[in-house]
This record gives C-alpha cells, structure tokens and sequence, in this order.
C-alpha cells in the first residue's frame, strides 16, 4: 500500500510540474483586428486559440490580448469576413486584416419575418446597405436608393419633407396606393419620412411575388425592410457625422425679358388681333426687368447632425441616437426642421429568453409654399418690379396675374408633426431548433397645421401695392386649423422550426399578424384673426364667417401566414409560402384573400459536375411564382354614405335634408397581382464579378377604378369605384458587381443596372376609357385597352404652316402662316378630339444605374449616377398659358416663326391659348450624376494618438449634374396618381446640393 501512495505522489508530481511548465510556456498576444478594404477596426471578432476553448473577442477599439502557448495557432472569425489562422511563432504583437466574404451571393439579406443568405433565396430581393444610404445628403432613405436597385424607379422633389414616389417592376395600380409597403424593424409604414438615414443598418427591397407574398394584401407593389442598428458587446463607441452645405436650383426656365415680351405680345396683336399695341413704352417706363423665379427662389442652408452612442455585454446591447435636420428649400418662406431620436436595445434574460426593444421619435416642422408660386411666376410680366421698399408690383393691372411674392409672404402655412414608433419582442428558443418570437410594434402620427393668410388691400392708407387699382386684394385674414391623429399597432406572433438532417435542410414558419389602424381629422377656420401668432386661435376671429368638419377613418387586418424552406445538399431550393388575409376595407363576403407563392432555385455551381472548373464561383438558376393583393383604398369605397343637413328648397322655403352623394358598389373584391419570375444568379474569379438576370411578367386583374356614369343616369360628373380593369407589367432586370484590389494601396468597386419594364392595360370593363389630367380645360391622358396607364392622348403637331398654299391643301382652312400644323388622323377634313391619337406615356421603358468607389490608402472616391429613357413628358406649365398678356420662354421668343425666321418647330407670336397637343409632349430621357463624395481617412497613427477610432472629412455634391433634352424645370414629375403621372405643372424643383462633412468615432 506504501509503494503504491508513493508511486501515486510521484505521479501527481510530475503531472503538476508538467502542467505548470506548460503554463510557463504561455505568452500574451495582442494585436488589433480591421477591415483589409476600408482599414477599419472591428470590435467583437472571435479570437480562438485553436483545439482549446480559450479566446476572447475585440473589444470597440478592434484590440484583442489572449494567452497561448508560443507555438500555438490562432483563429480569428467575424460574421462576412473569411477566417484566418496565423501561427504565433512566440510573437507578442499580431496584427490581422480579415477579407470581407460580404460578396454579392454570400451576403445575408432580410425577408419577411426572418433572413436568409443572398445564395439560400429563390425569390428576387436586393439590399442596400446604411453607409450607402448615409453617406448622401438626403432626406428620406429612398432617395439616396435611386439608381442602385435594378427594377426601382424613384422620383423625388427638391422640396423639403416631400414625399418620394417609388416603383417596384412599373406600375402596380390604378386607383389604390401604388407606392411599396414599409416595414421597419417589424412595424408596418406607408411612409418613412421620420427614419433617420443614419440609424439604417440594412435596406432590403422584395421585388417578386415569391418574396413578397409573406405580407400578402400589402405587398402588390413591393416591400421594402428596413433594419435599423443595433449594439454591439464591447466597450463604448460613440459616433458623430455631420454634413452642412448649401441647395440651389438645379435647373430653372429662362423666361422673356420685357423688351423680348413686349415684342412678342405686340407682334401678335398688331399683326394677328386687334391692331393695337398692347405694352407700350410708357409701361416700360419704370426699367423693371424682373426675373420672378429669382424673385422667389433662395439658396438654402442645409446642415444635419447625428450622434449615436453603443455598446453592451454577453447580458445585453444598448444604442441611443440623436439626429437633427434643418433644410432652409430653395422658395422664399420655405423651411424645414427635424429632430430624431432613437433607443434600441437588446436584453438577453436568458440563454434561451431574449427582449428587444426599438423606440423612435420624430418632430417635424415644416412652412409649406403654395406651388401655385412657380406657375404664377412662369405667367407673370417681366416689367412689373416685384418688391420695392417694401411694397409689391401690381402684376394684375398687366395680366391679372397675382404677384407671386407677395403670394408667398402673406400666406403662412405650417405644419407640426410628432411621430413614435416602437417594437417590443420576445424571442424563445427553449430547444436548439425551435424558437418562438411575440412582437408588438405602434406607430402614432400627431399633426398640427396652422395656416394663416394675411389681410392686405389694393387702395387706401394699408395699399401694399406701388400702384393702386387692379384686383389682388384680400380684405379679411383668415385662419385655418387642423389636428389629425394616425394610429397603427401590429401584432405579430410567429414559430421558426429549423431542422438539418444529413444533406436535408427544412425551415418552418408560422404564424399570426394582426392590425388595426385608426385616422381622425378635425379642422376649423375663422376670419379676421389678428396678424401676432400669439393669437392664432378660432376663438379670436369672427364667428359670422366660419367652417368646422370632423372626420376619420378607421380599419383592422388579420393574417395567418406561412412559410416552408427546405434545401438538399445545398444544390436544391424550395420556398412555399401561404398567407390567408382578412381586411375591413371590402365588403364581408369578399374579406378574405389568400396569397400563395412557390420558388424554385439550384445551385448548379455544386454539382459533382461543376467540380473542376474554374469559370463559375457562384452559379444559381431561380423560378418563382405568386400570387398578392391590394386593399389600399378608403374603407368608406363600398358604404352608401349620407350627407346630413343639407339644404334644399320647396314651396320657396329652405329645409335640411339627408342626402346620399355617392354611388357605392357593394360587392367591390380584392385586386390581385400574379407574377412568374426567372432568375439567374452568377459570380466569377472568385465573386469578383457578381451579377443577376431577371425575367418577369406581372399581371394585375379586378384592378379597382373610377367608373363615369352614363348621363343617362344623372349627374354627368358623377362615378362610382369597381373592380374593372386589369394590366401586366412585363420586364427583364441586369444587375453587375465587380470588386477588386490592385496592390496593398488601391482597392475599387464598380456596379450597374439595367431594367426594361412594358406596361399594358390589358382589359377595361366595357371598353370604358378612362380620362385624367385636366390642363387648361382639357383631359391629356387616356387609359385604354393595349395602352400604358395614363398615356397622353393629344392632338399630333405636325409642323408649322409656311404659306396659304400649305394652308389650302389641309383640314386647317382657317389657319395663318406661322400656325401649327395638326394631322387629320380621321380624315374628315376637320381637326378636333377625333384627331386625337396615343402619343407615349410618363413611364419609362428603361432605367439605369452606374456607381463606383474608389479608395487609395486614406482616400476615397465614390460617384453615383440614375437615368431613364422612353419616359414622356407633358409641359403643363407651357400649354396652361391662358391670358393673352402672360409671359412666354426666351426660347419661344427669340425662336418664334415669322416670314424672316421661317421656323418649323415654334409657332408665330399668338395671344390665344393653344390645343393639347404633341406640341407641348416632350422626351423624358435623362441622365444624372446623383452623387460625388470625395473623402479623406485620418492615418491610424494619429487616430490612436488622439483616441479616436475613425475621422473622416469629405466633400460631396447630390444632383451634380442632368444631361436631358427636357426643356422645363426637371423630367422628374412627383405624383401620388397613376392616371395623371407626367405632368409638369405645378411642381417643385429639382435641387443641387454641395456640402462638407465630417465622421468620427471614439
């Protein structure tokens, strides 16, 4: 027994001096961890001493220190960059640059209720990633999107808290909303004008039926996820970014001086009207030559600060941000300020139990302008001064136009908005493969709208005018008042099974959705309100003059949805999705709509056969098909609603009647998009060069619109809205990505995208055409069998008479030289509307991207640009010309026809307003350089020196430049309608910004 204690004493003994002189063979590593593209440090990467369970993570700064034997080796991992192992060799200092594997194919990408790798998917989605979308000086995230997704056409306004219009794959309506569902972080939106672009981690844009059927009634025209940041476990960072320049207009219409005007009017009357000379000398008289676009535009101030503050541990993540907007627009009066703030945080209670929550709040504050401003400053002459010391020219004495400054200085309109959103979630995964998820998101819109129009007369001792007379007069202020509350809540309850067995692979998922949304409005005015703010009450004015109306809208939505992966050796891809819909907007027996879909893809770069060639990185073949709905109309559409206490007249006495003004269908159904889609996904050299191709084919059926009803019936403006059309948007989509590096100092990336879109009206109930777009009186677009929706339909200017011979010989007997020429399409020897013929629509056939970045070791250069082509646009504001005396473009002026200048393109000088027609249709082709940013990275030496993380400065210019034939303000036309799309009226234009910027990181 004593022999074999002491054996065992000497046993312990050497294992301890065997273990101990391990130990004293350990160093400690340290090093710091960043990006080998940007050279940016990564906090949380995995350091992992290989075949043990020792490691640690970076902490903010990217710097690690672990304790490993000296010939040990080191793993370092990180989420979309590849592991390395280095070899210690007894080095105390190593520092590792990681190669991101965030190519176009591995990258992860949001869908609906989940993610998944670009690579797994069977549908069509893209993503944009936050610092592509923070790095523009814009104001809403879809704006800095433009030209960077193939198959999203975006038209945006330079006008402060305007709301961009965006297309996924053409248009996708007629009547009910077109634009796409907003999903952030989980909350359902129709509008994202309170996101700040900084705190965007992702934004993934679901463009087929496949994708987007997992939202179901809502996704007819498209989704798009947006994912905000989060924490990180790590010290601290705190971050701040900054941009402060200057918006002007970037383009504007030179208009005729008062020489070239009078010349012009004088002309026409003396030679084509009443023999008189309508602007004499002594009108000129006072030397004004005024330019009211320069009157009434400005050069805007622009600035927009964020800071942020992050961190967290293994227990949970924090981020806090602060954002604050400020756009002074480029319209005398106009302005616009925003402040965001923002908390998400993650708590991880358990190993299995986690809560999350993401707060938000915005406060808006805008002083709208009239746009009306820009058409009365097309139209106003040009020898009217606009102000002098204080008082206004009276532009109505000359053309019973009003002064559009004085427009814009008596009239304050502004608009108060607080917005909160949130989402709380509880995520459970009691068992490796199953995880249950609760999430509840609200959205509260609280808007307040104060306008006030100022009092101001045209005689007597408070005349604002230089000269007395005419009829821009206003004798009373007035004041009008609107609160409008929005609310929305979401409550979504879903089960994720995800099983692998050998080369098999499912994931399930199912679940509940539910939404209840709830509008009021109730609006107020007075007259003879006094001017101080201070007193901007109703109470304050005259009750003998006044209106009040209170309304609201209300509506609920419940889903159940699901949704089944399953993928085979990772060659072989299902994804099968059913959603069942129920929504108050339609009658109860049409509620309910049910969207499946079902994709299709194969990895066919993992095949055996695919195994020795050296073409292919990536190779992937996609099918999909689906089926989504559309139920964005009011809930009132099919109610028979009654207006009480309406006046009517019997036996010469006044009564208050109930009257029922609208024309309900009652049976009105769900509009439903079918869409196959075929996709090829690619990479080559190693996914240096990533790409996809598209196919697809929308069709659109029971498509909800206006129908006019027969006089016959009554009131001839009257109509009624049902299910009576259907359309098909039909296209293909290339997109291309080539990323590389040339030596350890240059790296650059180069992407593009092309998309062609046909849309066709393809059956209209009845053959009913449907007519929009009044200018001057006249409807310009027509909606018809085999057309696009809302195609112009006009008279076709053929031309410009040159003599009486021309005249004689065509359907214009009573035409002069110098008048436009129009074809008699039907040949009966008369030009009016059976003249008229389809002429080309607003929507583009193509759309197009071009953007690079550029980096040499601490600069970087990134350029963006979007264009489109075989777009139309119409030129309201020329064709709506209605006085004899409004103004004219130099263009037309100096280029007109008359016997010295026998022009065949510009009509003579004329004092008549001119027909609809092709005269006024214009190409909408154009192309832009969006965006150039020109950056430089402080020296890591310096940034460690200082203890700071990241300092970068910059420069950059947005709408730097548009190459377009157009002759007005912008191609770009905002509209909320698709009927009436590509009219250039009324309108806001584009903007050019310059500004300097600045990011830094502790």
């Amino acid at each position: 027994m004593k022999r074999i204690f002491t054996k065992l004493s000497v046993l312990t003994f050497l294992c301890f001096f065997f273990i101990n002189a391990a130990s004293a063979q350990d160093i400690t590593i340290h090093g710091v961890v960043s990006d080998g593209a940007d050279k940016t440090t990564l906090p949380g990467v995995s350091v992992l001493v290989k075949g043990t369970k020792i490691g640690t993570l970076t902490d903010a700064s990217g710097k690690y220190a672990v304790s490993a034997p000296a010939n040990a080796t080191l793993v370092f991992s990180y989420i979309g960059y590849d592991p390395i192992e280095v070899q210690v060799n007894n080095r105390t200092t190593i520092n590792i640059e990681l190669a991101s594997n965030s190519q176009e194919l591995e990258q992860v990408v949001v869908v609906g209720y989940g993610t998944q790798k670009k690579k797994d998917l069977t549908g069509s989605v893209a993503q944009v990633k936050g610092e592509d979308i923070a790095r523009q000086p814009v104001l809403s995230a879809t704006q800095a999107i433009q030209g960077k997704v193939a198959g999203v056409q975006i038209v945006s306004s330079g006008a402060p808290n305007s709301l961009p219009t965006v297309r996924v794959r053409g248009t996708g309506t007629m009547l009910a909303g077109a634009n796409p569902l907003y999903v952030v972080d989980g909350v359902i939106n129709e509008d994202i004008r309170n996101i700040n672009s900084n705190d965007i981690l992702t934004m993934d844009i679901l463009k087929d039926a496949s994708a987007t059927a997992i939202y179901g009634m809502r996704a007819a025209n498209g989704v798009i996820l947006i994912t905000t940041k989060k924490g990180k476990a790590g010290d601290m960072q705190i971050e701040y970014n900054a941009t402060a320049g200057f918006k002007e207009a970037a383009k504007l219409v030179n208009m005729a001086g008062a020489n070239q005007y009078a010349g012009y009017l004088n002309e026409a009357n003396l030679y084509y009207g009443t023999g008189d000379v309508l602007i004499t000398p002594t009108m000129l008289q006072n030397g004004a030559n005024t330019d009211w676009y320069d009157a009434i535009l400005k050069r805007g101030f622009q600035q927009n600060h964020n800071l942020s503050i992050s961190g967290g541990s293994d227990k949970g993540t924090y981020l806090f941000s602060a954002g604050y907007l400020s756009d002074a627009g480029i319209i005398k009066t106009n302005d616009f300020n925003r402040l965001t703030l923002r908390s998400n945080n993650e708590y991880n209670i358990t190993n299995w139990l986690k809560f999350t929550s993401m707060t938000s709040f915005s406060r808006s504050d805008v002083r709208n302008v009239n746009l009306d401003a820009f058409n009365i400053a097309y139209r106003a002459a040009p020898y009217v001064a606009s102000k002098v010391d204080g008082k206004y020219g009276n532009t109505s004495l000359s053309n019973n136009i009003s002064n559009p400054l004085l427009n814009l200085e008596k009239e304050n309109n502004r608009e108060l908005g607080n917005r909160i959103q949130s989402n709380f979630a509880l995520d459970l995964k009691p068992i490796s493969w199953l995880s249950f998820r609760s999430s509840f998101g609200i959205d509260g819109d609280f808007g307040k709208v104060t306008t006030y129009n100022y009092r101001y007369l045209n005689t007597g001792p408070n005349n604002v005018f230089l000269t007395e007379g005419g009829n821009q007069v206003r004798p009373n202020s007035a004041l009008a008042l609107e609160d409008k509350t929005t609310t929305r809540w979401v409550w979504d309850n879903t089960v994720t099974a995800n099983k692998t067995f050998g080369e098999h692979s499912f994931n399930l998922l199912v679940g509940t959705t539910a939404e209840g949304f709830k509008f009021r409005s109730f609006k107020g005015s007075r007259t003879d309100v006094p001017e101080s703010p201070d007193q901007w009450y109703l109470g304050a004015g005259s009750p003998t003059n006044q209106t009040n109306d209170n309304t609201g809208d209300k509506a609920t939505r419940n889903s159940y949805i699901s949704r089944f992966n399953y993928s085979y050796a990772n060659r072989y891809l299902l994804t099968a999705t059913f959603r069942a819909d129920g929504t108050s907007r339609f009658p109860s027996q049409n509620r309910w709509g049910y969207f499946p879909s079902v994709g299709l893809g194969w990895n066919v770069v993992n095949e055996s056969f695919m195994a020795n060639q050296r073409i292919f990185s990536a190779l992937k073949l996609r099918a999909s098909y689906g089926k989504v709905g559309n139920d964005l109309i009011p809930t009132s559409t099919y109610l028979p609603l009654a207006t009480i206490n309406k006046p009517y007249f019997f036996d010469g006495k006044e009564y208050l009647g109930i009257s029922f003004d609208n024309l309900p269908d009652k049976n009105i159904k769900w509009e439903t998009t079918t869409e196959y889609d075929l996709g090829l996904d690619f990479g080559f050299l190693e996914n240096k060069l990533t790409g996809e191709f598209n196919y697809y084919n929308k069709k659109t059926e029971n498509a909800l619109v206006a129908i006019r009803i027969p006089a016959i019936l009554g009131d001839t403006d009257s109509q009624y809205t049902t299910n009576a059309a259907s359309f098909s948007n039909k296209g293909v989509e290339l997109a291309l990505n080539w990323a590389s590096s040339v030596g350890k100092d240059w790296s650059y990336s180069i992407n593009g995208n092309v998309s062609y879109n046909q849309n066709k009206i393809t059956g209209l109930n009845g053959g009913q055409a449907l007519f929009d777009a009044n200018v001057g009186g006249t409807f310009v677009t027509k909606s018809d069998n085999n057309q696009p929706i809302g195609s112009f339909f006009l008279l076709q200017a053929d031309g410009v008479f040159q003599n009486a011979a021309e005249i004689a010989a065509s359907a214009q007997k009573d035409a002069k030289p110098g008048d436009l020429r129009y074809r008699d399409i039907s040949g009966d020897g008369v030009i009016n509307d059976e003249d008229r013929a389809f002429s080309g629509s607003y929507q583009p056939k193509l759309t197009f991207g071009l953007n690079g970045n550029v980096t040499y070791k601490a600069f970087d250069l990134n350029i963006g640009t979007y264009g489109t082509s075989g777009g139309k646009v119409y030129n309201g504001k020329k064709a709506e010309r209605e006085n004899s005396k409004d103004n004219l473009e130099t263009n037309v002026a100096k280029n007109r026809w008359t016997p010295n200048n026998p022009s065949n393109k510009i009509p003579r000088a004329n004092l008549d307003k001119l027909p609809a027609s092709t005269y006024f249709l214009e190409k909408g082709d154009f192309f832009r350089i969006n965006n150039l940013t020109l950056g430089y990275s402080l020296p890591k030496e310096m940034m460690s020196k200082y203890k700071i993380q990241k300092l970068r400065v910059f420069v950059t210019a947005q709408n730097l430049a548009t190459i377009t034939g157009y002759s007005g303000f912008t191609p770009e036309i905002i509209s909320d309608k698709t009927l009436n799309a590509g009219v250039e009226s009324k309108i806001y234009p584009t903007t050019r910004t310059f500004a300097f910027g600045v990011n830094v990181g502790f």
